[in-house]
């Protein structure tokens, strides 16, 4: 599995080609503004899930959005959790993609 990092996603590849045609399998997305980055959107498919994949897409958009200095805040319910399981940061807004 292959991590392919664009300007505002990273989603997963396998064997060169985007898993699941058009959409990937997996992929988080942090459009920007002004120098805030907001994770809006993570997915896994359920074939993919149980497996730490949406943990470390997280992980990589933060430390991706952290190299390029910009600051972190979350819409999405799973990304929300992981900043506070991970860095100790709650972020209180309104959610955009509840945990299934």
């Amino acid at each position: 599995m292959e991590y392919i990092t664009e300007k505002h996603r990273i989603f997963v590849m396998d064997n060169g080609e985007e898993v699941g045609g058009r959409m990937p399998l997996a992929f988080v997305s942090f459009p920007e503004r002004d120098g805030v980055y907001v994770i809006n959107h993570t997915y896994v498919d359920d074939r993919l899930r149980g497996q730490g994949i949406a943990s470390e897409l997280v992980r990589r958009a933060v430390e991706e959005i952290e190299s390029r200095g910009g600051q972190i805040t979350a819409t999405c319910s799973y990304a929300q959790l992981w900043l506070a399981r991970n860095r100790g940061r709650a972020i209180s807004s309104p959610l955009s993609c509840p945990i299934k």
